[in-house]
């Protein structure tokens, strides 16, 4: 069923995460209804807004980061492709970032 996608541990932890992430807002959501408040994006948003939004962001780092990599490689003169864990832990920063001050 999943032969189609390359799982690697970077892939996995990915996935993991984000499974967390939709469980721990799922359990806060029902302990604690949000209430719409308005940070740095241009729009009043939820907590649920701002993991989507987050979310996506994180993606399209990683996407990004996966296009580019062999282009870092060349500009920066490196032996190997930089690694993929570099795009996940700027992702989940960026994540927080949103999900904490957006």
């Amino acid at each position: 069923m999943f032969e189609w996608m390359v799982w690697t541990t970077p892939v996995a932890v990915f996935f993991c995460c984000i499974a967390l992430m939709l469980v721990g807002m799922t359990v806060w959501e029902l302990n604690s209804p949000t209430t719409l408040r308005r940070g740095w994006l241009p729009m009043d948003t939820t907590r649920g807004d701002r993991l989507f939004i987050g979310l996506l962001v994180a993606a399209y780092i990683n996407l990004i980061f996966i296009g580019l990599a062999g282009k870092l490689q060349e500009w920066m003169s490196l032996e190997a492709e930089p690694s993929i864990w570099i795009s996940f832990v700027l992702s989940m920063v960026v994540l927080a970032l949103v999900m904490r001050k957006g």
